[in-house]
């Protein structure tokens, strides 16, 4: 079994202020026994336009949020699934919204893109998001070998996609981590009940870290992170507000489960 975690925040525009609070978090979790820990969508901007990640972005390989994720790996000896950080692209005009993934050695192991972009008017409410403006679309799925299982990364509006999901499957997904900043009104209705069929559906764990709380551009996030299992269990869940939730991942848990009901096996549409 290894104990991982999902950091919760509440993000500011400024950088230097949500790397502090980011380390801070990520040193409690460990204390608390993680080997692996998750970063939300945008923990190091949540600025007051989409266009501000334009002023933050960086090269694949270089620049101070990423220097941030290395040096904190390997000063804690922990695996980090790095949220969400604007990283240059194809487009000069947009950024990528990568999902950076660093050793315990503070080594680069994997990258994800964000490929549904949230361009949405949410409903019963005056919030308008247009992400495409800024943020240019991934296009491949990701499943990483890591010591703690077979790990994929889908972000916040992806996860209203099942066959996104469908496909991580293919590619042998034991483990889900999805960052996210899910509005207060979207995640009310939608988060847990997506969370949850996400895990069941693919038998497999789910490791949630959100956005939660009040920000400084007038935005209210849902919270709620949490760590399902196979079956649908919620294992941890923090409501609001800066903290973590954690809990163990058993593979042994999950392959009894998956060989006791073999659903993954019975799929006859493809």
């Amino acid at each position: 079994m290894t104990k991982c975690a999902a950091i919760q925040m509440a993000s500011s525009p400024s950088i230097s202020f949500n790397l502090l609070e980011a380390e801070k978090l990520i040193a409690e979790a460990v204390k608390a026994g993680a080997k692996l820990v998750a970063l939300p969508e945008n923990f190091a901007l949540m600025g007051t336009h989409e266009t501000d990640k334009l002023n933050a972005k960086e090269v694949e390989g270089a620049g101070p949020i990423q220097e941030f994720l290395a040096t904190t790996a390997k000063k804690y000896s922990v695996w980090v699934v790095g949220g969400t950080m604007p990283i240059a692209g194809n487009d000069s005009q947009k950024v990528r919204a990568a999902c950076l993934i660093y050793n315990d050695q503070g080594e680069r192991v994997g990258r994800y893109d964000k490929i549904h972009l949230f361009d949405v008017k949410v409903p019963g409410t005056d919030e308008v998001y247009r992400e495409s403006d800024a943020i240019e679309p991934g296009t491949e799925v990701q499943v990483f070998d890591t010591p703690f299982g077979k790990l994929g990364i889908a972000i916040c509006y992806d996860l209203r996609f099942p066959e996104f999901f469908r496909k991580m499957s293919e590619l042998g997904v034991e483990i889900l981590v999805v960052p996210s900043a899910f509005t207060a009104e979207t995640g009310a209705a939608h988060w847990e009940i997506l969370l949850r069929a996400r895990a069941v559906e693919n038998l497999c764990y789910v490791l949630a870290p959100n956005q939660g709380g009040f920000h400084i551009n007038g935005r209210k996030t849902f919270g709620h992170s949490m760590v399902i299992d196979p079956w649908g269990v919620i294992l941890d869940c923090y409501k609001t507000g800066g903290g973590f939730v954690c809990a163990d991942i058993d593979l042994e848990r999950l392959r009894k489960v998956r060989g006791a009901f073999p659903a993954l096996e019975h799929r006859r549409f493809f």
